[in-house]
């Protein structure tokens, strides 16, 4: 069984028909994943959403209903705080905050963080599984 946590650009990607969105689409429908999905995604998406011009209903219903598609949504505790300062103090480049929530939500259920954001580059291949959409 294979374990994801979908960041908001993969979410992005897969409701914009965008380039990776295919992949997210597989995922979804492969019946032995989990699909897991940072607290932190819902409402970024929803933010983002917004942004390109949704309304706040729709914005918010878009975002809930990604989080009914997850196995589970991964809650913004002590593990994943410290898990996120941890591979924040270590990366190479700048890393925001919301990026660093969800890399280590992957990180603490040892998931594949399936991204399209290049913020995931600096962390190192070592520390986080992750796979970047195309």
């Amino acid at each position: 069984m294979s374990a994801y946590v979908l960041d908001t650009s993969a979410l992005l990607a897969h409701f914009r028909q965008e380039a990776g969105g295919e992949r997210v689409q597989a995922i979804l429908e492969d019946d032995t994943a989990e699909v897991h999905l940072s607290a932190v995604s819902i409402a970024e998406m929803a933010r983002c959403l917004l942004n390109l011009g949704s309304d706040r209903d729709a914005a918010r219903s878009t975002a809930l209903a990604y989080a009914d598609l997850a196995t589970s949504i991964i809650p913004v505790d002590t593990a994943v705080a410290v898990r996120a300062f941890e591979l924040g103090s270590v990366c190479s480049g700048r890393l925001p905050l919301a990026d660093a929530l969800i890399a280590a939500g992957a990180g603490v259920l040892d998931a594949v963080l399936v991204h399209r954001d290049a913020h995931f580059d600096s962390i190192a291949d070592t520390l986080l599984h992750k796979e970047m959409l195309a």
